[in-house]
């Protein structure tokens, strides 16, 4: 049986004094990781959770993160990823949609929930973790510290832990409203790796039993920073991998990306192991490390990872020549799909930008269901076959569109559009939908256009995605004004930040005399989206 909780409280107990989470100056043992997370399931259980009861997770990159994931396991629970960027009504959502009993919370966000608290008679308790905010701890929710403090004996959960026990990660705009991807911890397990790292030729696992046995008491193992946020599916991920080894892993205090405070984490702290999400954070490293050629000893780093976004060949070419020793792994896929597709860049072999082997239950299906023959030119959708999720929570006419049948057997097929080359790896050409993907974070355009239309001078709105060389994406809204008025980008962009989360909000603004609907009222993107680049100057 494959289950986290088992696997990691046996990695704490054959040695509980090596590292499992630095945070700044902090650092916490793997003794101190279980039993701060057993605290917390002991006190979710006595708050009347019961076995698969969700619990939201809705904080920054933080230690707290990691042990309510591994608290929700030790109970039989549910982890939930939240977004931190949301607004009100996008976590009345999920809280809703998720069936959240516990939240865990920075207190930065005491007065948001405040807001929709009312409106969540599920949850049974809100656990508050103190910040930089100051937020006083409000009458309804309890101090995490203190809940974790406590001392308890291994709690013994009412139903058995098992495989099937999941993990709930929510999705952005792909799927129109945000959908919760339902993993049973045995599949993902096993499309992570169970255990193994080809990287750094660690091999997978047998059993829970013999990944417990490799852990050699007195070794560090391996220390992986992981700059993008825990609350997505590469940086959870990625800890996940970690911890699975009997590793240890970093998170930073400071909320905001700092390419230079990264390096100095890097040099401080002897990291093996960069997660990042594409050329958002790649781009500032790399400017960062030619701005300060030698400045910082990197030579404790042997790896480089990002997924589910661009990363261009020349900045991967650019890193390298800082850190030649490091490989960089690129990895296409997302929070249905783990393990589309992947490239290994190292010094003097560099991979191509969207250029992937495919993954080992990865295949490309026409329309029609029959396989793409390498170097045909034809096109087809990326599927995932395998160990692959159960569906999305509580939505069957999605799951149904997603999870699909091809040759009698059972694919995730989450709507990526491919050619396979002639030597059998993948070139990437986007999602069959207008989904927008700006720095790592998926947008449905149709939920800001609905926000951009109601503002006053708005007659009709249309948003786009330009090409960036950072983000990969941004938002431009394309705007039809109503008479008498002249949109402004601040103040649409304010308007959206208003009732959307920030990343929501577009960063161009182009004016048009008309949207130009078709009768049934369906837009053309491509040309909306060509006149909104040449009118700002943008290529491809």
């Amino acid at each position: 049986m494959w289950n986290y909780a088992q696997l990691w409280t046996g990695i704490a107990k054959a040695d509980p004094k090596r590292p499992a989470q630095i945070f700044g100056d902090l650092t916490y043992s793997w003794g101190e990781f279980h039993q701060r997370s057993n605290a917390l399931a002991v006190d979710m259980t006595k708050a009347g959770l019961s076995h698969q009861s969700k619990v939201a997770l809705y904080l920054y990159n933080c230690p707290e993160y990691l042990e309510g994931t591994f608290g929700a396991w030790l109970g039989g629970y549910v982890p939930v990823n939240t977004n931190y960027r949301y607004g009100p009504e996008e976590i009345l959502y999920l809280f809703d949609n998720s069936d959240a009993e516990a939240v865990i919370f920075h207190a930065v966000f005491t007065d948001l929930i405040e807001q929709v608290r009312n409106r969540l008679p599920l949850v049974k308790r809100w656990y508050m973790v103190a910040d930089e905010s100051g937020n006083a701890l409000p009458s309804w929710a309890v101090d995490y510290t203190s809940v974790v403090s406590q001392v308890h004996d291994d709690l013994v959960p009412s139903t058995p832990l098992s495989g099937d026990d999941m993990l709930f990660l929510y999705t952005g705009g792909t799927t129109g409203m945000p959908k919760g991807v339902m993993w049973r911890q045995e599949d993902l397990l096993s499309v992570l790796g169970r255990g193994g790292n080809a990287v750094l030729q660690v091999a997978p696992g047998e059993s829970v039993e013999e990944l417990i046995a490799r852990i050699t008491p007195g070794d560090k193992g391996t220390i992986a920073l992981i700059a993008c946020p825990l609350m997505h599916g590469t940086g959870q991920f990625s800890a996940f991998i970690t911890l699975a080894m009997g590793g240890c892993v970093l998170t930073m205090p400071n909320r905001n990306f700092d390419p230079a405070k990264l390096w100095e984490t890097v040099e401080k702290d002897s990291v093996n192991s960069i997660v990042i999400v594409g050329q958002a954070f790649a781009g500032p490293l790399l400017e960062s490390l030619d701005a300060n050629p030698g400045k910082w000893n990197l030579s404790s780093v042997v790896q480089m990872g990002s997924s589910g976004v661009m990363w261009s060949q020349e900045n991967k070419e650019g890193l390298l020549e800082h850190i030649p020793q490091m490989f960089i792994t690129d990895s296409f896929g997302s929070s249905e799909a783990v393990g589309m597709g992947g490239s290994v860049a190292a010094k003097g072999v560099p991979a191509k930008t969207a250029q992937f082997a495919l993954g080992p239950n990865c295949v490309v299906f026409t329309e029609e269901g029959t396989r793409v023959i390498p170097g045909s030119g034809e096109r087809g959708l990326v599927a995932v076959g395998g160990a692959i999720p159960m569906g999305y929570y509580k939505d069957e006419v999605k799951s149904a569109q997603t999870f699909r049948i091809f040759e009698g057997l059972r694919w995730t097929v989450p709507g990526d559009w491919a050619e396979v080359n002639a030597d059998g790896t993948l070139h990437l050409l986007g999602r069959g939908s207008v989904c927008i993907n700006t720095g790592g974070e998926k947008v449905f355009p149709e939920e800001v256009e609905e926000c951009v239309k109601t503002h006053v001078s708005v007659r009709d709105a249309v948003a786009v995605g330009i090409p960036d060389k950072r983000f990969g994406e941004t938002i431009c809204a394309v705007v039809e004004a109503e008479p008498g008025h002249e949109p402004d980008l601040g103040t649409l962009s304010d308007h959206v930040k208003s009732r959307l989360a920030a990343y929501k909000a577009p960063r161009n603004v182009v004016v048009v005399s008309t949207i130009g609907r078709a009768p049934n009222g369906k837009v053309d993107y491509k040309r909306l989206k060509k006149h909104a680049m040449d009118t700002l100057g943008v290529s491809e």
